[in-house]
C-alpha cells in the first residue's frame, strides 16, 4: 500500500473513529474499544445531517401546507416516484460501500481508488437515464397516482418536472458520499451536504411564496419571492443538489480517494462487481416502490381520499424523525461490516453490527414514545383539517408500536449490504412488503372498506414482520463469508 493509502499524506481522513483502529481491532478481544463507542464515533455525523435532512423535509411539508390541502395531496402522490429515483441512488451507493470499504480495510489503495471512480461513473450514467425514462411517462405516472384527479394531477407534473432535473446531481453527489463514509470518514458528508440543505431552506421560502411583508418587532420589512408554489419547492431542490455536487469533488479530492473527478471508462468486470451488489440493493428499492405504489393506490380507492393521502404525506414526514438514528447506524454497521471483513475479522464486524443495531433499536424506540405521547401536536403542525390531523395521529401512533423493530431491520440490513450481501435482505422484504402488506391493504382497507384506519394498521403490523425477518436472518451469518 502506498504511504498516501497508509498515511495518508496531506489526504488523510483525521477522524477520530479512524485514527482509534475502529477497523484495525486486535487479536485480545479485550484490548478493543467499546464498541458502542466506535460505532458512536462513525454514526453520529450520519445522524446530525439526517437530523437536518428530516427538518428540511418537515419545513417543505409546513411550506406546502400552506399552499393547501391539494399541494399537500400531490406532494404525496409523488412520492412513489421520487423514492424510486432516490432508491436507485443509494442502490449505487451501496454498492460503493460495500467495495470501497472491503477494500479500505483489506488496503488495496489502487482497488478501492477504482472502485470509487467506476461507481461514480456507473451512477452518472443512470443518473441522466433513470430520470429520463421518468420524465417521458410522467403523465402517465401523474394520472395513476391521483386517479386523474383534476385539482392534484396538475400538480404532480408541475412537481417532478423540475424535480427530475436535480437528479443526476443526486446520483453523482451520493456515490462520492458513500465513498467517503466507507472510508470511515461520515464528517466532510455532514458538513458538504449539511450546506446543501442550508441553501435548499433559503431558496425554499425565496422560490415557493410571492413577495410579500413581515413586521417582526414592529419593523416592516419585505421579502422578496418567485411565488413559483409547488415547483418552487422542486426547484429549490434541484439547485441545491447541483451545487453539493460541484462541491463534493474537490471535497472527496483531499482524502485517499484521490481525484475522483477523473472518471474512468466503463469496464464490465469492474460494472458487474458494483452491479452484482446494487441489483438485488435496486430490486428490494424496487419492491418497496411496489409497496408503497400499491399502497398509496388503495388509499386512492378510500373514502375521503385526498385525506388519506395527506395524512400519509405528513405522517411520512413526521415518522422521518424516528428514523434519524437508525440511518446514521446502518451507515455506522455498513462501513464497519465492510472494512472488517476486509481485514479478515468477521467476529469484530459481527461485533460493532449488533452493537450499531442495538443503539438504533433503542434510540428509536425512546423516540417513538413522542408519537404515542403528542401524535395530534404533530399532526396539526401541518394540516389544519380535523379529519387529516386525526388520521395522521392515528399513522403516527400504530407505526411508533412497531418502530423499534424496523429500526432493527434498518440497522442490519445496512451491515449486510456492507458485507456485499444484498440479495438476502431484498428477500424479506419481498416477503414483507410483497407479500404481505399489498395483498392485506387492499382486503382490509379496500374490500372490506376498513378505510385508512386499517391501512395505518397493515403499514404498522408489516414494519414489525420485516424486523423480526432480519434478526433473524442476521444471526444465520451467511454474509460473513460474502465475496465481492
Amino acid at each position: 500500500m502506498s504511504d498516501k493509502a497508509s498515511n495518508g499524506g496531506s489526504g488523510a481522513v483525521q477522524q477520530d473513529a479512524v485514527d482509534h483502529e475502529v477497523v484495525a481491532g486486535d487479536s485480545d478481544a479485550s484490548a478493543k474499544p467499546s464498541a458502542w463507542r466506535i460505532v458512536w464515533d462513525l454514526a453520529w455525523p450520519a445522524i446530525a445531517l439526517n437530523s437536518l435532512q428530516v427538518f428540511n423535509g418537515l419545513l417543505d411539508s409546513f411550506f406546502l401546507g400552506r399552499l393547501g390541502d391539494s399541494a399537500v395531496a400531490a406532494h404525496g402522490a409523488s412520492m412513489s416516484l421520487t423514492f424510486l429515483l432516490f432508491s436507485i441512488a443509494f442502490a449505487m451507493g451501496t454498492g460503493a460501500t460495500a467495495l470501497v470499504a472491503r477494500f479500505y480495510g483489506a488496503r488495496k489503495q489502487d482497488d478501492m481508488e477504482r472502485a470509487c471512480r467506476q461507481s461514480l461513473m456507473l451512477s452518472l450514467l443512470l443518473g441522466v437515464a433513470v430520470p429520463l425514462i421518468v420524465w417521458l411517462f410522467l403523465p402517465a405516472l401523474a394520472a395513476l397516482f391521483t386517479r386523474d384527479n383534476p385539482k392534484v394531477e396538475p400538480l404532480v407534473r408541475e412537481y417532478m418536472t423540475p424535480f427530475l432535473m436535480g437528479m443526476p446531481a443526486v446520483y453523482v453527489f451520493n456515490v462520492v458520499a458513500a465513498s467517503l463514509r466507507a472510508i470511515g470518514d461520515t464528517k466532510r458528508p455532514m458538513y458538504v451536504s449539511g450546506s446543501q440543505i442550508l441553501v435548499h431552506m433559503v431558496l425554499n421560502y425565496l422560490l415557493i411564496f410571492p413577495t410579500h411583508q413581515i413586521s417582526p418587532m414592529g419593523l416592516t420589512l419585505t421579502l422578496p419571492g418567485a411565488g413559483m408554489g409547488i415547483a418552487g419547492a422542486a426547484t429549490a431542490f434541484a439547485l441545491s443538489a447541483w451545487y453539493a455536487a460541484l462541491v463534493y469533488f474537490p471535497v472527496a479530492g483531499g482524502t485517499v480517494l484521490g481525484p475522483v473527478w477523473k472518471l474512468q471508462m466503463p469496464h464490465f468486470g469492474w460494472m458487474w462487481r458494483i452491479l452484482r451488489i446494487s441489483i438485488p440493493a435496486s430490486i428490494a428499492s424496487l419492491i418497496r416502490v411496489i409497496s408503497f405504489s400499491a399502497f398509496t393506490l388503495a388509499l386512492s380507492w378510500t373514502k375521503n381520499v385526498n385525506e388519506a393521502l395527506a395524512a400519509l404525506s405528513v405522517g411520512i414526514r413526521c415518522e422521518s424523525l424516528a428514523f434519524m438514528p437508525a440511518f446514521g447506524f446502518m451507515l455506522a454497521a455498513s462501513t464497519l461490516v465492510g472494512q472488517n471483513l476486509g481485514r479478515k475479522d468477521p467476529k469484530e464486524a459481527e461485533r460493532l453490527a449488533w452493537a450499531s443495531a442495538h443503539l438504533g433499536a433503542i434510540i428509536m424506540g425512546t423516540g417513538s414514545l413522542v408519537f404515542l405521547l403528542f401524535a395530534d401536536q404533530l399532526a396539526g403542525i401541518f394540516v389544519t383539517e380535523p379529519e387529516t390531523r386525526a388520521s395522521a395521529a392515528l399513522f403516527l401512533r400504530l407505526m411508533a408500536v412497531t418502530e423499534p423493530l424496523f429500526g432493527y431491520a434498518m440497522v442490519l440490513t445496512g451491515a449486510m449490504q456492507g458485507a456485499g450481501d444484498s440479495i438476502r435482505p431484498t428477500w424479506v422484504a419481498a416477503i414483507s412488503q410483497v407479500g404481505v402488506r399489498i395483498p392485506a391493504v387492499w382486503l382490509w382497507a379496500v374490500v372490506a372498506g376498513g378505510g385508512s384506519p386499517a391501512a395505518w394498521w397493515v403499514m404498522s403490523l408489516t414494519q414489525a414482520i420485516n424486523g423480526v425477518l432480519m434478526i433473524s436472518l442476521f444471526r444465520r451469518g451467511a454474509w460473513k463469508t460474502q465475496r465481492v
